[in-house]
């Protein structure tokens, strides 16, 4: 029986957020705004994957592209606090960054620092040995991850991917639309279109099933073998008021990613996947973290199948 070191492998998304609180979006023009502390938060979406599983008891490694600075640092510093496995490469560009405006209401606007430059390439003798010894592989949209496909595809490893909120229409996005078998995206980018959108994935692509999720109005979920109409997940209320909704798409990966470890149906797994993302909204900047047992506890409570 094969023998796996990992039950994931994130490969890229690692990064610091800088947080500004701002009464409401859009921001009003003006020449300064006076807001409260500004804060530094290091996660993104490939770190906020690891981590968050990582706290569900999942075995995981995140491999990355990161600069040798101080942002780097704040990198390694969460990653290793969170018990993450971090195997970093130093990039000459340094560490992403994005700065996020967060209204009262946790709602965001992000401005994101895609700062990696298109010749960046991470070495197969460096990302292969990881990546034989894991149950699944999920890849941030970075463009040096989309290298990794053959790869991944060549040892039968499951991969799936959040395209955040494609359109449908930008190129960058599509090659790991097409060549996932697990697919997340958000409907906001979409709109009207969301649900042709995942047919079209479907139809076009690898995937099994494609997740759409809709921040207040739950989760869309539609699968080869499961019709034409996705079928919809309720949101979970949140435990706690709503500070800030980073972090909340990329703890839903990580709830969902439990429960298709675990053997769960897809539905369960979104379930899960709304009890983490709720919780995630309860505390500043992607730290709010659900374990385990509060997860499957908060899901029986819901009248899910734990």
């Amino acid at each position: 029986m094969r023998q796996y070191a990992y039950d994931v492998l994130v490969v890229g998304g690692s990064g610091v957020d800088t947080i500004v609180r701002v009464d409401s979006l859009p921001v009003p023009l003006a020449d300064s705004v006076h807001v409260g502390p500004i804060e530094e938060w290091a996660g993104h979406t490939g770190g906020n994957v690891a981590l968050g599983a990582r706290a569900l008891g999942l075995r995981v490694a995140l491999l990355d592209w990161i600069g040798d600075d101080w942002i780097g640092a704040l990198v390694r510093e969460r990653l290793a606090k969170g018990d993450v496995e971090f195997a970093p490469l130093i990039s000459p560009a340094g560490t992403r960054r994005a700065v996020n405006l967060v209204d009262a209401t946790g709602r965001r606007m992000s401005f994101y620092d895609s700062r990696d430059p298109a010749d960046l390439r991470m070495p197969r003798e460096f990302y292969l040995p990881r990546l034989r010894r894991t149950r699944h592989v999920h890849l941030s949209i970075m463009n040096f991850t989309r290298f990794l496909f053959d790869d991944i595809e060549d040892l039968g490893v499951p991969v799936s991917t959040d395209l955040h909120d494609w359109d449908g229409l930008a190129d960058h996005h599509r090659e790991f639309a097409l060549r996932s078998d697990l697919v997340f995206l958000s409907a906001a980018g979409a709109g009207d279109g969301v649900e042709a959108l995942m047919r079209e994935i479907l139809r076009e692509g690898r995937a099994r099933t494609v997740v759409a999720t809709a921040g207040a109005d739950g989760s869309y979920v539609l699968t080869r073998d499961g019709g034409s109409t996705p079928r919809h997940i309720p949101a979970t209320v949140p435990p706690a008021p709503v500070v800030d909704s980073n972090g909340a798409g990329d703890a839903f990966v990580s709830g969902f990613l439990y429960g298709r470890l675990a053997g769960r149906d897809v539905l369960d797994c979104a379930r899960l996947g709304a009890v983490a993302g709720a919780h995630a909204c309860t505390a500043p900047g992607s730290t709010a973290l659900i374990g385990e047992d509060a997860l499957l506890a908060a899901d029986r409570a819901a009248g899910g199948a734990s």
